[in-house]
């Protein structure tokens, strides 16, 4: 691991870059309020006081892409055309239309879209409408995620979502009414005070919306959030891992009867082209450039990852550079738990030709455990096998 001010050494190993798909992802680093759950690198406006802003982060991100643009101009291979665009956060909603067809005008100013580019943006419902879906698609964008959580006020209450219950599903008709074919709703179970007829009532209003894809996450209390210090002093219960899994089944059953099937673990597809091209990229060990606070890249075996505070990332930009906190070139070792880790949660499944000779060994024991079954030499997880998806990976990287 080094320093930011060694980045250009990264030059001579990054000749494995290139010859695959390429995504880039930016990182809006701003929310309305914060969710008592969420441990991502985001500020409010409050939090932030006048350091930094919208209208700071928006030159910092085009000085950012420029760059990396220009690091790339350096290698010896050709700047590869982008196939996917993620715009995450935080909040992007929060920039607007406008704002949003700016971040996508900075990415083609310094890199080429392919003729067929996914170009995602994340949502909150409560900060869309009708306009906005048609300012997105007029600049753009392929393909919108809205995040739901739950259609019971009550669970996004413990979730300190603002959003009324309805709004995601109006939105998502709004988006494929303004033209997008590809819409997806995140889900989060297992909320303390979920019920199974809550869960019930969400996957009816997903299933009602008209959606191509759905991403469903068990909630998980991380460390330094405020969930998790009502957990701490009793205020909520941990979430149950019986009752997680239990969710898990329901869901996956509802959504396969409703013509929606996995391709990875937490997420489903009507169709092989709703599938999230950006997020299979990370999957498949792909490159892609992150761009903005916090934000991380990968690139031939080498990645690097941007100072946190967006005050702290444009002042970077500012002074010249790429704004790292510094990187490191991933062993062989580190690609191959890398690879395990993240190809074994698709539906695709990983290669027994990817793994060790032991590793072979294990997967024989996997198989006959009912964890995962053979397709065509590929180690393919079983619903049981899904729900232990973790276990089967230490398993093969024991």
């Amino acid at each position: 691991m080094t320093s930011t001010a060694d980045l250009s050494a990264t030059e001579p190993v990054l000749r494995d870059f290139g010859g695959g798909p390429f995504g880039i992802y930016i990182h809006v680093p701003f929310c309305a309020t914060r969710c008592g759950y969420c441990d991502f690198n985001t500020y409010t406006a409050g939090e932030l006081g006048t350091s930094a802003s919208p209208q700071s982060w928006l030159p910092a991100l085009r000085g950012e892409l420029a760059s990396a643009a220009e690091l790339f101009g350096a290698l010896p291979s050709a700047q590869p055309a982008v196939s996917t665009v993620f715009v995450g956060g935080g909040t992007p909603s929060l920039l607007g239309g406008d704002g949003l067809a700016e971040v996508l005008d900075a990415v083609r100013a310094n890199f080429t879209l392919a003729a067929d580019a996914e170009v995602t943006t994340e949502s909150n419902p409560e900060s869309t409408s009708p306009r906005f879906f048609e300012r997105l698609r007029e600049a753009g964008y392929t393909r919108v995620s809205l995040g739901m959580q739950s259609a019971a006020e009550h669970v996004l209450r413990v979730l300190d979502r603002t959003h009324t219950p309805g709004r995601a599903v109006a939105a998502a008709r709004e988006a494929r009414a303004a033209g997008f074919d590809h819409v997806n709703l995140d889900l989060i179970y297992g909320t303390p005070g979920e019920t199974d007829a809550d869960l019930d009532a969400s996957l009816d209003a997903v299933l009602a919306a008209g959606v191509d894809h759905v991403s469903a996450y068990s909630l998980i209390v991380e460390d330094g959030t405020a969930m998790a210090r009502k957990v701490r002093r009793g205020e909520l219960p941990a979430p149950d891992d019986d009752v997680l899994a239990a969710r898990y089944e329901r869901i996956d059953a509802r959504l396969a009867a409703a013509g929606l099937t996995w391709y990875e673990v937490s997420n489903w597809a009507a169709t092989d082209s709703a599938r999230c091209r950006h997020n299979l990229g990370y999957w498949d060990g792909g490159d892609w450039l992150g761009a903005g606070p916090g934000a991380h890249s990968h690139l031939g075996g080498v990645r690097w990852w941007n100072v946190k505070h967006p005050a702290r990332y444009a002042d970077r930009v500012t002074h010249g550079g790429l704004p790292a906190a510094g990187w490191e070139q991933l062993t062989p070792e580190e690609q191959y738990t890398e690879r395990v880790m993240l190809t074994v949660r698709l539906r695709t499944g990983l290669p027994l030709t990817a793994l060790t000779p032991p590793a072979r060994t294990t997967a024989t024991r996997i198989i006959t455990d009912g964890l995962a079954r053979l397709d065509d030499n590929h180690l393919t997880l079983t619903p049981r096998g899904r729900l232990l998806a973790d276990a089967v990976v230490r398993a093969l990287l024991t």
